[in-house]
């Protein structure tokens, strides 16, 4: 199969190629691991959405341009050919985000997926938990629904969690039903991470820089909306988000 480029991909692509060009930063911003450089990266998103180009791929309505398949892929050439910056809200954009439009609640889009792609929210990731290796349903935090049926009490801990040290939000596997094992009764729940009980450890790497974080909760209280989909579903949810990150693949300028 031979791809044609119509006039209209070539007018986008022209289009993205003139933005760039006005607005990538002449010098390549800190590293996202340092406070300074995680505050420049969430700036050059917000530089990204006054051009509506923050995830170009989604609806209007939700931040996007409604760009098709042909049209991202050209925003990705071009993207990797100006030397962008690296995409700060990556846990967010590329797999929260499109999680959220397959098991989301249209209240829930709305609150959340416009500020994800402005970098207003940065997302963290809450999938491992210490001594539990590479068995991500080896979940022992546990979130308690109270009598109200209202709100979750999380305790536990969460461990090497990307983005968690200056990120404003998390999304995870939590175990719901206290009596189960593996990968039953897990639920997926989103979290804010300035909720009181909340506590974020840095980890530091060979380079000095925290990477990744300890998150650690004590008696946190998450209403039942940030629960994304059905309670003890949560596996399948999460298998969901895993499907999106390996899509992360097509976006290497390789």
């Amino acid at each position: 199969m031979e791809l044609e480029y119509t006039d209209q991909h070539r007018a986008f692509r022209a289009e993205i190629r003139s933005w760039l060009e006005q607005h990538v930063p002449a010098e390549p911003l800190p590293s996202f691991d340092t406070e300074e450089g995680f505050a420049a990266h969430r700036q050059w998103e917000a530089t990204l959405n006054t051009g509506n180009w923050g995830m170009v791929t989604w609806p209007t309505e939700l931040g996007g341009r409604g760009c098709d398949l042909i049209e991202w892929l050209i925003f990705e050439e071009e993207y990797w050919r100006a030397g962008a910056p690296l995409r700060v809200n990556q846990n967010g954009i590329f797999l929260l985000g499109p999680t959220l439009m397959e098991y989301g609640t249209e209240e829930q889009k709305k609150r959340i997926l416009p500020k994800m792609a402005n970098g207003e929210e940065v997302w963290a990731q809450g999938w491992s938990e210490p001594n539990a290796g590479s068995d991500m349903a080896a979940v022992r935090t546990k979130a308690i629904l109270d009598a109200d049926g209202k709100t979750y009490t999380i305790n536990g801990q969460k461990i090497w969690s990307t983005r968690a040290v200056w990120a404003d939000w998390c999304f995870g596997l939590f175990r719901t039903d206290p009596e189960s094992t593996a990968h039953r009764g897990l639920t997926f729940i989103l979290v804010p991470l300035n909720t009181p009980g909340i506590t974020v450890r840095p980890i530091k790497q060979l380079n000095g820089l925290p990477g990744f974080a300890e998150i650690f909760f004590d008696d946190v209280k998450v209403p039942v909306e940030n629960r994304l989909g059905e309670t003890g579903a949560g596996w399948q949810v999460a298998m969901a988000t895993a499907g999106f990150e390996r899509g992360l693949m097509l976006r290497s300028p390789a």
